[in-house]
């Protein structure tokens, strides 16, 4: 469905304005998609975000700093989603013996299995949802980081 029956729009200003808009409607979809998967297994996108960066960095531990660098959603309030998920027992937080000041953040195995099921999961939707080539896939890809890229230059 083109954007502009999606939205009810005749039409853009320009094609830029219709890039964005169509690039904001879309991320919205797949946002709703995956939080529908996600909700499922008790967790909210930027829980899962958090944990799949924790099972990549372990068995070292991340501090909460850390996790804000590399999460999806920058403006997340980081602190508060660690206190969710280790109230769950998902993850766990120590200080660390060398910098009493620091706490680490460790996936726990329920974080871990928890983790695999909502992935597993994600990944049924992604192939239900799979309707461009690798060729296009990759494509996109170079598109959106040349989009990037000219905001930080």
């Amino acid at each position: 469905m083109e954007i502009e029956e999606a939205i009810k729009q005749k039409q853009f200003k320009d094609p830029y304005e219709r890039a964005m808009v169509n690039l904001l409607y879309t991320g919205s979809w797949l946002e709703y998609m995956q939080a529908s998967v996600f909700k499922n297994h008790g967790l909210s996108l930027q829980q899962y975000n958090i944990l799949r960066i924790l099972k990549g960095q372990f068995p070292e531990p991340i501090t909460v700093n850390m996790l804000i660098e590399r999460m999806i959603d920058k403006s997340s309030n980081a602190s508060r989603i660690v206190e969710k998920l280790r109230v769950k027992g998902l993850l766990e937080r120590k200080i660390c013996p060398d910098d009493r000041r620091r706490v680490d953040i460790f996936i726990t195995e329920a974080g871990t299995d928890v983790l695999a099921k909502a992935t597993a999961a994600l990944d049924d939707l992604h192939k239900r949802v799979r309707n461009l080539t690798d060729e296009e896939a990759d494509q996109l890809n170079t598109l959106l980081t040349k989009l990037r890229t000219k905001e930080q230059a």
